[in-house]
């Protein structure tokens, strides 16, 4: 875990692979996760890199594999998942794989075809059945071709032709009959009407079964509906409408007996098509299921082998000695892993020249690697959150494992809630290998992966809470009360008369009220107290303060670790030291006045002590205080000294660095021929300097390479910029440094809060149910009181409050406490691994 204080060393690596056991040797890398491929090849389109057509044969089985997921989810059967994930194939084995895939492809897409022509079929000969079963309350026909159809009584009180005028005319009574959609049965009865003025004669009725309609496959309602019409060019017309409107049409029957054979047919053609069906869903099951034993495998194989051959497109191909060339960002400490990989991947290609790696140095800035287990991952994502850490400086992840569920607690104490929110986390974390868990939805995917800070913050909580001593608003009289009532009434100071007034006060300076401290925590007789908020507010508001300073202040150390660790040991005396001075010298002196006045004054000087806050006011005020309320002898003028102090350091902050580095660059005292520590990496390539140093040699020490060197870096380095920084980091600072401590505050505000809702809670829900208990409905009130008070307290105290206790704790370590020495500019170590990679079926 020593890494976990500050991001691993890393370095720039080329590996040299040969393009036999390239492959190999990459799906070895990802299997172990090691190394971050960079793309060597920029400025070359997807389109032209060497391995595209691999990318493209993956693409294709992806497809594949895509479709066989869908067909098996469609039949309803399960995808058995493997324990351990298969390796990436070897790339002889794709042929086959690929040959596997397309087969069953093909074959399922015939099997589908097939069914979908006979469920048409089948839907087809189901519509033909019901429109013959309806039109026969339509039109009963005799045997003779032409009858005299009374059963159309439109025909006879048509006002433009009658039958026997259409008789004469030669003209031929048809009939079309078909299945209409319910929503175009209006439209098209008025298209008949409009269309052939008025020579057709329209009948419909309802059916009672929804049928599948063929476009959407859902179940719809339909209309059986039967055209007569006289003549063939009304009869062309109708078709076309029918047409139009995407009529199901079927040729209707010119006898009963014909309609009776057409039906017996139907139902034998429907029981044959039905027998087929089943036997094909059963077929396209069985090679369903087979599919489904392998599916998991091939997609896990599939999208392996795109990764490797993705990986390999950023190499650069070396025609000269036939191996491609990758470079890879890699901690130093798992270089002999690397190495194992590359041998590994060689032996199982059978490779006869192994691949092997090279250490090259860089002035580019590495990627940041943390490494975390489950327990500090939580705690490096909120960091993280803020910004990913610039490569090795200090990493505030440890320091937050502790402050930050404790500044929670803080603000969230509470003995119950805590308890609750404890018991909520660890069931979480006994849980946590469930897949239903690992699984969940967005919502409370956020609560399981931050289950160990929810288990920290809820047993903190549990600490403060009892510190507090706060338990659902109320006290616990665990170790008895301190303070003793009947010594009052001893000394003679309350009598019995007394007792009526609910305002009485204990008084600490009579003998025998107070016997001792209290073992842990508030003493309990507080919540009794009508001052008790005073006393609260007071402790709380005071705390805050310190806990802030303590914090802010422990900030300000961690960046001289940073300017140890960088070698800028000028930033130490002229940034850290005038840091550190401000803050103590006002802050820290703050925080002295105050546990100082708790150690000096007792009860019995207590309407003596003096102001902290006056005091504070006349220390920058540079007026004087009456001996008589001074906190200790020389206080005055140990003030100016301080404020003196912190106005010294105010310039040496400003102008200090930028006057240093300003001076360096400008022909300032150098160690030897070079300076150590202060030439950036950017400012010359270590080709340059190593071209420059055997000429130094040669030439007897000759300061040309120096004059070369530094005229670039003259010319680099700009005093403006330098001071402008400078100049803001300073203002933030000194006024940060104010409005930070003003900001824990929030640490008093919230508690209140927090308690105060909780009280009211209490009172206004709960103590209601409890009240009516002596009656005979007590407890049929009880139980509603008593579930009101859960839900409440769960979702208000519990959610509400956790989550603006939780936000609030976030902004204190991001801004009152990180900005001190963390800059989190950096950008993250993503090496290539099959584990990062979402290997699940979609």
């Amino acid at each position: 875990m020593g890494s976990l204080f500050r991001s691993e060393t890393m370095c720039l690596a080329q590996l040299f692979l040969q393009s036999g056991s390239a492959y190999d040797c990459v799906s070895e890398l990802g299997e172990m996760g090691l190394a971050e491929f960079r793309d060597l090849n920029p400025h070359v389109s997807a389109f032209q890199r060497k391995f595209v057509g691999e990318v493209k044969k993956c693409e294709e089985l992806e497809r594949i594999l895509g479709y066989l997921v869908q067909e098996i989810k469609k039949a309803d059967i399960a995808v058995p998942e493997a324990s351990v994930r298969p390796t990436a194939p070897l790339p002889k084995h794709v042929l086959e794989i690929q040959e596997q895939l397309q087969k069953l492809e093909s074959e399922l897409k015939e099997v589908n075809k097939n069914k979908e022509k006979l469920q048409k079929n089948l839907l087809e000969l189901t519509e033909y059945v019901h429109m013959l079963r309806v039109t026969k309350s339509f039109v009963q026909r005799s045997s003779e071709v032409i009858t005299c159809y009374e059963e159309f009584p439109t025909i006879e009180k048509e006002s433009l032709m009658d039958y026997t005028c259409m008789q004469r005319l030669g003209a031929k009574l048809g009939f079309i009959s078909g299945l209409v959609h319910y929503a175009k049965l209006e439209s098209f009865e008025k298209m008949l009407w409009r269309a052939c003025k008025g020579y057709t004669i329209l009948t419909y009725r309802e059916l009672d079964e929804f049928l599948k309609d063929p476009d959407t496959e859902e179940p719809t309602k339909w209309f059986v509906f039967l055209v007569s019409y006289w003549g063939d060019q009304i009869g062309q017309k109708v078709k076309k409408i029918c047409d139009c409107y995407h009529c199901h049409m079927y040729p209707y029957p010119n006898s009963a007996e014909e309609r009776q054979e057409i039906i017996s047919g139907l139902n034998t053609r429907i029981q044959d098509l039905h027998a087929v069906i089943n036997q094909t869903d059963d077929y396209l099951r069985q090679v369903l299921f087979k599919a489904s034993e392998l599916v998991y495998k091939w997609v896990i194989q599939v999208k392996k082998m795109k990764a490797i051959y993705h990986v390999l497109n950023f190499c650069s191909f070396d025609v000269t000695n036939k191996c491609l060339i990758a470079e890879v960002w890699c901690p130093v400490a798992d270089l002999q892993n690397l190495k194992r990989a590359l041998e590994e991947g060689s032996r199982k290609s059978g490779a006869s020249v192994p691949s092997f790696i090279n250490r090259i140095p860089s002035n580019e800035t590495p990627p940041t690697l943390i490494r975390t287990n489950k327990f500090t991952a939580g705690f490096q994502s909120i960091v993280d959150a803020y910004g990913v850490g610039t490569y090795r400086e200090v990493n505030p992840a440890p320091y937050t494992i502790i402050t930050f569920p404790f500044l929670f607690a803080v603000m969230f104490g509470d003995f119950g809630h805590g308890l609750l929110m404890s018991l909520f986390a660890l069931v979480l974390v006994l849980y946590e290998n469930s897949p239903k868990l690992q699984r969940t939805q967005e919502f409370m995917k956020a609560f399981f992966e931050g289950r160990y800070i929810i288990l920290l913050m809820g047993l903190f909580s549990v600490y403060t809470g009892l510190i507090y001593n706060d338990c659902f608003s109320k006290s616990l009289n665990i170790f008895g009360s301190s303070w003793n009532v009947s010594a009052m009434f001893v000394a003679g100071v309350w009598d019995n008369k007394d007792l009526s007034n609910q305002y009485l006060t204990l008084d600490p300076n009579v003998t025998g009220v107070v016997m001792g401290v209290y073992p842990f925590g508030i003493d309990p007789i507080w919540n009794l107290a009508s001052n008790r908020l005073t006393f609260l507010n007071s402790f709380k508001m005071k705390m805050s303060i310190i806990l802030g300073v303590v914090h802010m202040t422990f900030g300000v150390v961690l960046s001289a670790f940073n300017y140890l660790h960088f070698k800028k040991n000028y930033s130490l005396f002229l940034v850290f030291f005038p840091e550190l001075i401000f803050m103590m010298c006002i802050f820290g002196y703050l925080v002295f006045m105050v546990v100082f006045k708790w150690l000096a004054w007792s009860a019995e000087k207590s309407n003596t002590a003096p102001s902290i806050l006056l005091h504070f006011i006349n220390m920058f005020m540079f007026t004087g205080n009456d001996n008589n309320y001074l906190l200790y002898t020389g206080q005055t003028g140990f003030q100016i000294f301080l404020v003196v102090l912190v106005f010294l350091c105010v310039p040496v902050l400003l102008f200090g660095k930028p006057l240093y580095l300003y001076w360096q660059h400008h022909g300032g005292q150098t160690f030897g021929n070079y300076r150590k520590g202060y030439t950036l990496v950017h400012r010359g390539s270590e080709e340059e300097l190593s071209l420059l140093r055997p000429h130094d040699l040669e030439e007897g020490g000759s300061h040309t390479g120096h004059e070369a060197l530094r005229e670039r870096e003259k010319e680099e380095f700009d005093v403006t910029e330098v001071f402008m920084n400078q100049a803001i980091h300073t203002i933030e600072y000194c006024l940060g440094c104010v409005s930070n401590t003003a900001s824990y505050l929030r640490l008093w505000a919230l508690s209140l809060a927090h308690a105060q809702l909780s009280e009211v809670l209490w009172t206004m829900v709960l103590s209601k149910g409890l009240s009516v208990l002596p009656s005979s409905v007590g407890v049929v009130l009880l139980v509603p009181a008593l579930a009101a008070f859960s839900v409440l307290t769960v979702f208000i105290l519990l959610v509400m409050e956790g989550l603006s206790a939780f936000l609030h704790a976030l902004r204190l370590h991001w801004v009152e406490f990180q900005n001190k020495f963390y800059s989190g500019a950096g950008y993250k170590f993503t090496p290539f691994s099959f584990n990062d990679m979402a290997l699940y079926l979609d």
